[in-house]
């Protein structure tokens, strides 16, 4: 396996095992716990982050969405949505009904998009899955900066939409995670 992709997998796997370790620890009581208005609660990151990737991985040639009419009906989100393009106000009210539905959505995530990038050909990090001019939808995200001349190549939307839109909102998660009266788990 090609040095850039065999990191780029670790590193996304020690991701995927932040948030396992976290959801070990935690029920629904802590994350549909809502601190004070504006604070949006850990179902929010935590769904967000996920179903992101699962878009994320899709637009990368991964193959079709996990998420699906099933999933919707099994998680019981009180905002069926991962809030991309909503506000904090709108978000604070999300809840996750079902916690082991979500844990099963979150694992079949995560076994999807390890999988892939474990079968992916190392030559095709460099193709470009957005061209120039970037649609509205991404002009303004850190993908925007991070692309190159020719625009967002697979290699960036790993690292950008994956990798480091998981560890933000894993930060969130171990914050929040204190609010509720849980530790931290790195340091």
């Amino acid at each position: 396996m090609d040095l850039v992709l065999d990191s780029l997998s670790r590193r996304v796997r020690a991701l995927h095992s932040l948030y396992l370790q976290a959801t070990e620890t935690m029920d629904l009581a802590h994350v549909n716990h809502v601190e004070r208005p504006g604070v949006l609660p850990i179902a929010f990151s935590l769904f967000h982050a996920v179903q992101i990737e699962d878009g994320a991985a899709l637009m990368l040639g991964a193959g079709s969405l996990v998420w699906d009419d099933e999933w919707a009906r099994r998680l019981d989100l009180a905002i069926a949505d991962h809030g991309k393009h909503r506000s904090v106000e709108e978000m604070t009210g999300q809840r996750i009904g079902d916690w082991s539905a979500y844990l099963d959505y979150q694992a079949a995530v995560f076994a999807r998009t390890e999988a892939w990038l474990a079968g992916m050909d190392p030559a095709t990090l460099g193709e470009v899955v957005v061209a120039h001019p970037l649609p509205e939808s991404l002009a303004s995200t850190f993908s925007a900066r991070v692309a190159g001349p020719e625009g967002i190549t697979r290699l960036d939307g790993v690292e950008c939409w994956i990798y480091q839109h998981g560890l933000r909102h894993m930060g969130e998660i171990e914050h929040a995670r204190a609010l509720v009266g849980l530790g931290g788990m790195t340091s």
